[in-house]
């Protein structure tokens, strides 16, 4: 089995597989040290860590990780807040860095006898519908490889050698939302004991908590911005004005250690499966960032295929893999349907014509419905954890 990507996606899957005396290999193009400190999502959902317990991979994160269960809006009419893991299937986040849940899953990976190829890139993926596929690999001093394999898993994203290497034929189903995020990963305290969530007629700002000395900020802003754009001054002040500092509480400023721009866009391949060619993660759907859906979807659709190959290579049966496909796209429409709901709800055309003042009078109406609607809060409460 050859797995492309050394992200959450490839390594629950590696660590499933190798786990069940299957022979893995994780080809990675980037460095060990890269894939253990980059920094992206935090929050898994409640069944994202059931499949991690049940795999041996839930350690580090029962040791360092923190349940978490409010979110906090604050709007143009208020603030309010939802305990959502008191409401619909109460179940909680637990906020876990990737890159350490990436290390613990590297770590055990290699514990067990797998094996993982550092710098190894990924061009192409060639002869999925044989016996015996290929992967043509740029090593890292340069030279040129052959992988062969039974079957092939891409976790490598959305610009990796899997995608590249799909058939004419493929579905691809795209919607870019028109909005764009500066991402900011800043060394500083948490400033509320929530996730925070400020609609603002200037913008979209988000607060998400990573640990107790760093915060993952976001910050909405015009499409094309350069992510060095602002001043950290600039980028503070614009927080503080937003999530309305000067009413509930100032910011804990401190060194922003990343920035990135996030252009929200959402696509689905149909079907994941070509032959021996597997999609997963990012490879097989991109959601945007507004609901934390895409490593706790990458994580669950790992699981269904390692459950499903061990069942074809150990026992014989392939009713597993036949029915990958279709049953991850499930998962991966409903957390996207709740996805565009999030987007729709923090953000609204800031032009005053009439067709933006519709559009911002149904986004009041929406964060109306869940501030006093019991049923919207276990609506909310089950999409927002579920996948």
């Amino acid at each position: 089995m050859v797995v492309l990507g050394a992200g959450p996606a490839g390594l629950v899957l590696g660590n499933i597989l190798v786990d069940r005396g299957i022979d893995c290999v994780v080809l990675e193009r980037a460095e060990r040290t890269h894939v253990q400190t980059r920094a992206r999502a935090g929050f898994l959902a409640a069944n994202t860590v059931r499949i991690l317990e049940r795999h041996g991979l839930a350690d580090g994160l029962h040791r360092r990780g923190q349940l978490h269960s409010t979110c906090e809006f604050r709007t143009e009419d208020g603030r309010f807040r939802l305990d959502y893991g008191g409401l619909g299937q109460g179940e909680p986040h637990t906020v876990y860095p990737q890159q350490d849940l990436v290390t613990d899953l590297l770590t055990r990976f290699l514990d067990r006898g797998g094996q993982i190829r550092f710098g190894s890139e990924a061009v192409a993926v060639r002869a999925a519908d044989s016996e015996r596929p290929e992967v043509a690999v740029r090593e890292a001093d340069g030279r040129p490889a052959l992988w062969r394999a039974r079957y092939v898993a891409g976790c490598d994203g959305r610009h990796g050698a899997a995608r590249r290497s799909l058939p004419a034929g493929t579905v691809r189903h795209h919607r870019d939302h028109g909005v764009t995020w500066l991402g900011l990963l800043a060394e500083a305290p948490p400033s509320l004991d929530a996730v925070g969530y400020a609609v603002h007629e200037r913008g979209f700002a988000g607060h998400m908590a990573r640990t107790s000395e760093v915060t993952r900020y976001y910050l909405q802003c015009e499409r094309g911005t350069p992510a060095d754009a602002w001043s950290e001054e600039r980028i503070w002040d614009e927080l503080e004005l937003r999530m309305r500092a000067r009413t509930y509480g100032p910011l804990h400023r401190g060194r922003l250690v990343q920035r990135s721009v996030v252009d929200l866009e959402s696509d689905v391949l149909e079907p994941l499966r070509h032959g021996a060619l597997f999609l997963v993660g990012d490879a097989a759907g991109l959601i945007s960032p507004s609901a934390a859906k895409g490593a706790n979807l990458a994580v669950l659709e790992a699981e269904v295929l390692g459950r499903a190959l061990i069942d074809d290579l150990v026992v014989g049966d392939s009713k597993g893999l036949d029915a990958y496909s279709a049953r991850c796209l499930t998962h991966i429409w409903r957390a996207q349907e709740f996805s565009h709901w999030m987007i729709g709800l923090l953000h609204g055309p800031s032009g005053a014509d009439g067709e933006s003042l519709f559009h911002n009078s149904l986004r009041r109406s929406r964060l109306t419905s869940l501030r006093t609607s019991r049923s919207q809060q276990d609506w909310f409460a089950e999409h927002y954890v579920g996948v």
